[in-house]
């Protein structure tokens, strides 16, 4: 099985990645969004941690750049329903301390948004994970940021490209800094610039 793939980056965009190893052979890897942000620039050197599916008809790997995303992968392709795909698109979604904080709340709510995940797939996520998680991190609980501005802002990142997770983040970064932000679009949006990922 492989486990751990070094090598030079040869071709990304969201969701997959191709890591040249010795040798000359060119691997390729699904990912999941935060994973693809973290990359660096085509040519350089890149270390991801794999997990690898053996189906009948194909070899697919997983990949990920910090050890922790790929447990919870496996935590979550171990629940009936998730396959490695939807675990993919979850983590995608969610940063892997916001998917376990979500799981532990019972925060159907936040799975839901998903793209896959329904209603009851959401509360199997919840019963079967939410007592096998206690060795993960969990993010901290921040007030939930409110302004005029807030939901433009979101919004304009958003129409940029940018994950809405990564936009929450990063918007929620900077009111806390600063919370006269959350009523000023411009200051606010340049303050979000310039530390979302």
């Amino acid at each position: 099985m492989i486990a751990h793939l070094r090598g030079k980056l040869i071709h990304k965009q969201p969701g997959m990645a191709i890591v040249e190893t010795g040798g000359g052979v060119g691997y390729e890897v699904t990912i999941p969004i935060p994973t693809f942000t973290a990359l660096p620039a085509l040519g350089e050197p890149v270390s991801l941690h794999i997990f690898t599916q053996v189906r009948e008809d194909q070899i697919a790997l997983f990949g990920f750049r910090e050890p922790e995303e790929k447990r919870l992968f496996e935590r979550l392709i171990g629940v009936s329903g998730v396959g490695p795909k939807l675990a993919i698109t979850l983590l995608s979604g969610l940063t892997p301390e916001r998917a376990v904080a979500a799981i532990r709340a019972q925060d159907h709510a936040s799975l839901i948004r998903i793209p896959g995940v329904g209603k009851k797939l959401a509360e199997r996520l919840v019963l079967e994970l939410k007592d096998k998680l206690e060795d993960f991190a969990v993010a901290p609980v921040t007030r939930q940021v409110q302004g005029p501005a807030i939901e433009d802002v979101l919004s304009a990142l958003t129409n940029l490209g940018y994950q809405r997770a990564s936009a929450e983040k990063s918007v929620q970064a900077a009111v806390d800094k600063d919370d006269t932000l959350a009523a000023d679009f411009d200051a606010l949006f340049r303050a979000a610039l310039k530390t979302i990922r």
